[in-house]
């Protein structure tokens, strides 16, 4: 019987302190990985290993922190976790903002942390999985990549680049054993979300959570054919198999786990 076996691997999941990257390191670590788990600060990644290490108890874990939008944080990552057998470029965030609102920085300040962050991991990386045979590139891209949001045009524009980005790679390197592939989440319940939601509600007290939720999901995903937002858990579900040697074969694509967001058949 096949199973989702990565006893044998190492994993670093950037971005895994909360939300999806933290559902996938858990999920990677409940399936036997050495999980390297990162954030920004060394309390926000001691608090998620602990977390983690609650639901899984034998889970291996390395405290990995650092900044991914820089070039030092990068290499503080490099240092905790020296090599990988897969890496998932989740690290990201997303700012509304009209178009003709964004300065350069805003958009330098994403590129950095939600395109960069990948490059330079992915190039760290890559020669040593190309070399071993065997490897896992993903990047966490967005249903947003092949929709852009006019509220968040700069975050689109991102997530476009991880697909170009995460294509590029897997063209680099065929026939080596190492895949690379993109998952495009759609609206899914995280840390981020929850902050905006929170953010509405106190903009209207007298309206309730879940109301503010419902009329946030017919306005900006009408028709979403799950009919709710995602959890984190079950993105990482799919991440953790593009993760597993079950995919041999799945290599250079961009799987959807959209809950029905976008409305193309491919």
């Amino acid at each position: 019987m096949l199973t989702l076996d990565l006893s044998s691997r190492t994993a670093l999941v950037t971005g895994s302190t909360a939300g999806i990257g933290k559902a996938t390191a858990q999920q990677m670590a409940a399936a036997g990985a050495r999980v390297g788990v990162n954030g920004r600060t060394v309390e926000r990644v001691d608090a998620a290993i602990a977390e983690i290490r609650a639901a899984v108890p034998d889970a291996q874990l390395v405290a990995a922190p650092g900044d991914v939008s820089t070039t030092e944080g990068v290499q503080a990552v490099i240092r905790a976790v020296p090599e990988t057998d897969i890496l998932v470029n989740n690290a990201g965030t997303a700012e509304l903002s009209p178009f003709t609102e964004l300065s350069d920085e805003a958009w330098q300040r994403l590129w950095d942390l939600n395109v960069m962050s990948g490059v330079r991991l992915s190039r760290h990386y890559v020669t040593g999985m190309v070399e071993r045979g065997w490897g896992r590139i993903i990047f966490v891209s967005s249903e947003s990549a092949l929709v852009i949001p006019p509220e968040m045009v700069h975050y689109g524009a991102t997530k476009v680049a991880q697909l170009g980005v995460a294509r590029g790679l897997a063209e680099s390197y065929p026939a080596s054993g190492v895949t690379v592939n993109s998952v495009l989440p759609g609206p899914t319940r995280s840390e981020l979300t929850e902050r905006y939601f929170a953010f509405l509600q106190e903009q209207h007290p007298d309206v309730a959570l879940e109301e503010i939720e419902r009329e946030h999901l017919e306005s900006a995903h009408p028709g979403l054919l799950l009919g709710r937002f995602a959890e984190s858990e079950e993105v990482a579900n799919l991440i953790a198999y593009v993760a597993s040697p079950l995919s041999n074969a799945t290599n250079g694509a961009a799987l959807r786990v959209d809950g029905g967001a976008l409305r193309s058949v491919a």
